[in-house]
């Protein structure tokens, strides 16, 4: 069963960055799409980004494209995602997933994810 943590959320200021990691345990993860989604209070999880098992394949959301990179590095079994220009309506709980299957592409789909972590809070100040 894979295992997904998350850490470098932290309250920042608008216009500023963070960067999230994802650490991945119990195998599987180098063989793996992943994702992020994010929640904000009261409102539905949403998806962020989402990268290929190899890494050659990623994909945005409209609303963070041009300012958030997913990237990965399978020897380190870790995910991440670089937040750059931070607004405000950024601010969420942040959470990484694995896409179920082997050697697929990234999804934008919720149901396509099988496994997920507890979460990092990003809070964005104006």
């Amino acid at each position: 069963q894979v295992q997904l943590v998350e850490s470098g959320g932290g309250l920042v200021q608008a216009g500023g960055s963070l960067r999230l990691s994802c650490a991945a345990s119990g195998g599987a993860f180098s063989s793996s799409a992943m994702g992020w989604f994010r929640q904000a209070p009261g409102k539905e999880r949403e998806f962020v980004a989402a990268i290929s098992w190899s890494g050659g394949n990623t994909y945005y959301a409209d609303s963070v494209k041009g300012r958030f990179t997913i990237s990965r590095v399978n020897a380190k079994n870790t995910l991440y995602l670089q937040m750059n220009s931070l607004k405000p309506e950024d601010t969420a709980i942040y959470y990484c997933a694995r896409r179920g299957g082997f050697f697929g592409l990234g999804s934008s789909d919720l149901k396509d994810y099988v496994n997920w972590g507890q979460g990092t809070q990003v809070t964005v100040s104006s």
